[in-house]
């Protein structure tokens, strides 16, 4: 379906996003005391929300008991299911019971109204960082266990929907929640020979408990996403993970979130849009991307009425409209662009601006001398993401972000 980066759309559950650019989820690594969000995070969600942005993404959430899900990613700032297995000191988390309740619901209604002054509706993803969990991270004690594959009976119960909705309904009235589906879900069910694995029903089935669940412990407004980064799936699973996105569908979700890759690459074969600003990518990112754009098209053909939210690569106003107008998405999630430009939304929207003008770019992260040295993929990674949660830091602290 064509549409335009102005257009509001309404998703399946009521809620109205009043354009069509999505702040993507990023780590902040902001959490205060007893992981709580505070005065920071508040500070930088506020400058966001002045920005015209459709949605905001929070950064992950970790919100209590060990199976809900879902997003891995190993840097601080993610708001993680279990303040026992934390990504990172900084994350911020919910828990099944606070020492002082008040003083929680103040701190989440804090920061959801601060998320939503503007109006603009708050995202809270959440999530479970698995066995990446560092020692150290989170309150199991230094000498605790992640969790790891298989280690632990699959039980999710009823307890923990509760723990997770007492805050996110009361305390962010407008807020989306987001059950992420990646490389956590796989490693609880990829090597399963029960009713969770091994087939495609079996690995889905841990997320449609999480869905109806949810389902049932909410209003019908609460609107209930799930994201997948196509990075985690190869094509020998592609049949396999459109099973599951069909269960997913079939279960009502509000939106699909899909990541993993860059729209705007020039190295697609001639899909996307080519972008004189991006760099020559190696034959496995060649290939990772060329595959996520697959991912999607794939994905929309299948089904055309699932909303999909595309992340990756969006800089500029040519790219956004060639995904929007060619109904590759229904959404376009930003990240980087993001914390460089607070405003992203309304560059892109004003009329007063060229097309030329409507970008934002910048250049790569330096790499570590030590992840040159040894190639060690996941060290450059780790310095892109401790960059630009450095310059979220800055905005928190009143200061101007610095490209790198």
């Amino acid at each position: 379906m064509e549409s335009d980066i102005k257009e509001p759309l309404k998703l399946p559950c009521g809620l109205v996003l009043p354009n069509r650019l999505v702040k993507a989820a990023m780590a902040e690594g902001m959490a205060e005391k007893s992981h709580l969000p505070g005065t920071r995070i508040s500070c930088v969600y506020g400058e966001w929300a002045k920005g015209g942005w459709g949605a905001l993404l929070t950064g992950m959430k970790i919100v209590f008991e060990s199976v809900l899900a879902l997003n891995l990613m190993m840097w601080e700032g993610n708001i993680q299911v279990d303040v026992r297995h934390l990504g990172g000191y900084g994350d911020l988390a919910t828990r099944e019971y606070q020492e002082d309740e008040w003083q929680s619901f103040y701190a989440w209604k804090q920061y959801a109204d601060t998320c939503q002054q503007h109006g603009t509706p708050a995202v809270a993803q959440i999530c479970h960082p698995g066995r990446q969990s560092p020692r150290g991270a989170g309150e199991r004690g230094f000498f605790g266990k992640a969790i790891a594959p298989s280690e632990i009976p699959l039980d999710i119960g009823n307890g923990w929907v509760a723990a997770i909705v007492k805050n996110m309904v009361f305390g962010v009235p407008k807020a989306m929640s987001r059950s992420d589906i990646g490389r956590v879900i796989a490693q609880f069910s990829n090597i399963r020979q029960d009713e969770y694995g091994p087939s495609a029903e079996g690995r889905a089935r841990i997320v449609l408990e999480i869905i109806h669940q949810i389902r049932r412990a909410v209003p019908a407004t609460f609107c209930v996403g799930i994201k997948l980064n196509s990075a985690d799936h190869d094509t020998s699973e592609f049949e396999e993970t459109m099973t599951q996105i069909r269960f997913f569908s079939e279960a009502g979700v509000d939106f699909l979130e899909i990541s993993g890759g860059s729209y705007e690459d020039p190295t697609m074969m001639g899909r996307g849009l080519r972008d004189e600003t991006s760099n020559v990518k190696s034959e496995d990112t060649e290939h990772r991307e060329a595959f996520f754009l697959d991912f999607a098209t794939q994905t929309r053909k299948r089904f055309p009425n699932l909303v999909l939210l595309l992340t990756g690569g969006f800089r500029t106003r040519k790219g956004i409209e060639a995904a929007l107008k060619g109904g590759v998405c229904d959404i376009v999630g930003i990240g980087r662009p993001a914390v460089l430009n607070l405003d992203f939304p309304l560059l892109m929207m004003d009329d007063i601006y060229s097309d030329q003008e409507a970008r934002v770019v910048f250049s790569k992260v330096p790499i570590p001398f030590l992840a040159r040295l040894l190639k060690i993929r996941m060290l450059g990674g780790g310095a892109e993401t401790q960059y630009f949660r450095g310059q979220i830091h800055r905005i928190a602290a009143g200061l101007v972000p610095h490209a790198p």
